[in-house]
Parts: structure tokens; sequence; C-alpha cells
């Protein structure tokens, strides 16, 4: 009984000094990581096992790690160091485009189609935000328009925060849509064999709704923020985008390295090929493809996030060691009874909840059997059930800055060039928009399904 009440604590604590932004959050992070191991699994369980389980490093050396034959990726306890390296590097491929300019040619380019209007530019990475996180994963997404959002601000002198975390919720909105949009899709996919289009012709339905009236909501909380001082900007007196990149042998290289990954990440649940994988093969034909700029990359690669990821995987590992995650799970199964509504609604509800404070990898992969159970023993088509679960677990990390891998890199990334995105800046926003969307997805669930 000792180790939930620990592994629970470590959690609250660690949430606590996150929130308070004291403390840096990745220091927090490997500081409750390292209470985890010591703690809960050393003196409360005495299980060597946990550890190794949790640290989850053996993986790295299996052929599955790397190449997949169709059965998922199975990283859903500890660590999840697939992320871990594809974040870093997706991170250097960011840097390596950046040097070249590519990023200041991309959002002067659009700034120019819009005619250097703020709201439809606002409006227009919102969308694309969403559309490129269909078929590439969300963290790249943000990686790539958090970085463009900053660079037009700085052009046009604006505030990037509200672009950003629309584009953060936008992001996880658009990766709820299909299959290799958003992990927990990935895993509740593979595990009870759906396809892209399966979930494309039923989360994606959901999501497309909720995009819209999301559109709408942004643009009117944020639309008095994103005016601009001063007189409207003539588009003769902006430079040409052709100006922005520095080294245009460079460019064309990064754009084919971007167009790789692109087509890597949509097309890898085909190849084989894991995120793990891709990303490694990115970062070493960015650095390969440009020798004399390796220092100045490495250097700049948000190092801070990655800890951040590594010490919230340990603390999430010691709820899953200790069973606090099945016993949210069978919470679920009990309360629902009977009542086919009541048990899809806190399908939704509860595994969102959950989810905005809990990674939601670990989350979904504990669920699956739950509602496997569920739709065996009460007749509920299981799909219906997956559906609520994809929804609820893809939407609800939107609500925190922790709830999802998007959040944490687009926050970060803002952070790293002085922009700074406290709990309660996020918040205020994207808990509304979070709620908004999830009883959008409850009442369509409701009517399509029941």
């Amino acid at each position: 009984m000792a180790a939930p009440i620990c592994a629970v604590a470590i959690f609250v604590i660690m949430f606590g000094l996150i929130i308070s932004e004291k403390i840096p959050r990745h220091i927090v992070t490997l500081c409750a990581g390292a209470l985890t191991l010591i703690v809960v699994f050393g003196i409360c369980m005495h299980s060597i096992d946990a550890v190794v389980e949790t640290l989850n490093y053996k993986i790295i050396a299996t052929k599955d790690f790397w190449i997949t034959h169709g059965e998922g990726e199975g990283e859903a306890s500890g660590i999840n160091w697939a992320t871990i390296i594809f974040i870093g590097g997706m991170m250097v491929m960011v840097e390596g485009m950046a040097r070249v300019g590519f990023f200041r040619w991309l959002c002067m380019l659009l700034a120019k189609m819009v005619k250097y209007k703020t709201i439809p530019i606002f409006i227009v990475f919102m969308v694309m935000a969403a559309v490129l996180s269909m078929f590439i994963d969300s963290i790249t997404v943000i990686l790539f328009l958090a970085a463009v959002t900053i660079e037009l601000a700085k052009l046009l002198k604006f505030n990037p925060i509200p672009m950003i975390l629309s584009e953060i919720f936008c992001a996880n909105l658009g990766g709820s849509a299909t299959m290799c949009g958003d992990p927990p899709n990935i895993i509740i996919g593979t595990s009870l064999g759906y396809t892209f289009v399966d979930f494309l012709t039923n989360t994606g339905l959901i999501a497309a709704v909720g995009l819209v009236i999301i559109l709408v909501y942004f643009y009117l909380v944020y639309r008095k923020e994103l005016k601009t001082d001063g007189e409207p900007i003539d588009p003769s007196s902006m430079p040409d985008p052709k100006t922005a990149i520095e080294d245009k042998p460079g460019f064309i290289v990064s754009c084919i390295i971007f167009i790789c990954a692109v087509v890597l990440l949509v097309s890898h649940a085909k190849t084989g090929l894991t995120v793990a994988t891709i990303g490694v093969f990115i970062a070493a034909i960015t650095l390969i493809t440009a020798p004399k700029h390796v220092p100045e990359m490495l250097k700049k690669v948000d190092y801070k996030t990655l800890l951040f990821f590594i010490g919230l995987f340990i603390v999430v590992g010691g709820l899953e060691q200790t069973g606090v995650l099945v016993l949210i799970a069978e919470f679920i199964e009990k309360i629902s009874g009977g009542n086919i509504m009541l048990m899809i609604a806190i399908i939704i509800w509860v595994s969102a909840i959950a989810s905005a404070f809990v990674d939601n990898i670990p989350f979904a992969a504990t669920m699956i059997p739950v509602i496997s159970s569920i739709a065996s023993t009460s007749g509920v088509a299981l799909p219906t059930l997956a559906w609520a679960l994809s929804m609820g677990t893809d939407i609800g990390g939107s609500a925190t800055p922790i709830g999802a891998s998007a959040n944490v890199v687009g926050t970060s990334v803002a952070q790293k060039e002085g922009y700074s995105i406290s709990w309660g800046k996020y918040c205020v926003k994207l808990v509304p928009a979070t709620f908004i969307v999830l009883a959008i997805s409850t009442v369509m669930i409701f009517v399509r399904y029941l």
C-alpha cells in the first residue's frame, strides 16, 4: 500500500512544483524521477525489476525498437526512448532548417500571401497545424510552426504566445483525426486492428467539426491581443522572401530532408521504420550534409526538454508499476454499470482528465483491455468505445502544458526565445477550448453510434 501512496505523492508534489515555476521544470521531473526509483521502487517495493522496466533501456538494443512488423512499437511502459530519440532528431533537423533561413523564408512568404495581416495569418496557421498533424507527428508540426510563428512575430511586432497556444491545440485536434496523427491512436489502431481510413471516417469527422468551432473560439478570445500597433504594413515595403535564404544549396538540402521526414512519418506504418529510426536518420542526414555547422546545431538542441521528458516518464512509470493507472481503469468499468451513455461519457471525460496530467500513451494502453472487456460483457460496439477513448486521450492532453508532447515542445520553443508561457496563461484559454471539443465529441458519438 505504501508504494502507490508514495508514487501518487511524488507525482502530486512534482505537478505542484511545475505549476509554481519556481524551479526549472526539467530539474523538478528529474528529481521526482530519482525519488520514484529510490523511494517507490527501492524502499517500498524492493524491486529491481520495476527499476529496469521503467528505465526501459534494454529495448533500445532490440530489433523491434528500430523496425517493426505491424504489431506497433509496443513502448507504452516506462521511459519512451523512441519519443526521446525522435524529438531529439527533429530538433536537429529544425536547427538545420533554421540555419539556412528556411523558417524566415516561409514566414515571409506566408505573410506576403495574406498581405501581412495578423488575423488571417493566425487563422491560416491554425488550419495548417491541424491538417499537418493528421499525417505528421504533432511534435514535428509544433517544432516547425512555433519557430515560424516567432520569426513572424519579430518581423511584424505582435505577441506570438496566443498564436503558439492556438497552434498547439489545433495540432492535437488534427492528430485525433487519423491513426498516425497521435500516439494513442497508433496504440489503439494496432491493438484493435483499425486502419487509417477507420479513424479518418470516425474521429476525423469529429475533429473536422471541432476545428470549425475552435477557429471561431480562438478568434473571439485572441483577436484583441493579436492586433499590431502602428500603421498597417505596406507589402511593397517588406523584403522579398528570397532574401531570407542565407545558404541556397543548404536551403535546397534542408527542404529535401524535410520532405523525406514527412514521407517517412506518413508511411512508417507500411515501411516498418519506427519513429526512433526516423529521428536518428533525419538527424544524421542533417549533420552529414552540413559538417561545418555540426557543433552549432548540436549546441542549439533543447536538451532541457529531453531531460524533462525522461523525468516525467519515470514518474508516470511509478504510477504504472504500483497499479494506480489500472485502478483508474477499473473504476471506470465499475461505475458505468449498464448505462451505455454514461459509460461512453465516463470513458471520454475520465480519459481526458487523466490525460491532462498523466502521459496519454500509457493511459491509452491501460484502457484498451478495459474497453475490450466492457464491449464483450455489455454488448456495446467496441469501435464506439475506441473512438471515445481516442478523443478523450487526444483532446484531454491539450488542457495543460504537460498533457501532450506537442504542448511541452511548443511552450519550450517559446521559452527558449524569451516568451514565457505560465500555467495560468496556458490554461485560462485552452481549458475552455478542451471542454468545448470534448462536449462536441460526446454529443456526436451519442448521435452517431447510439
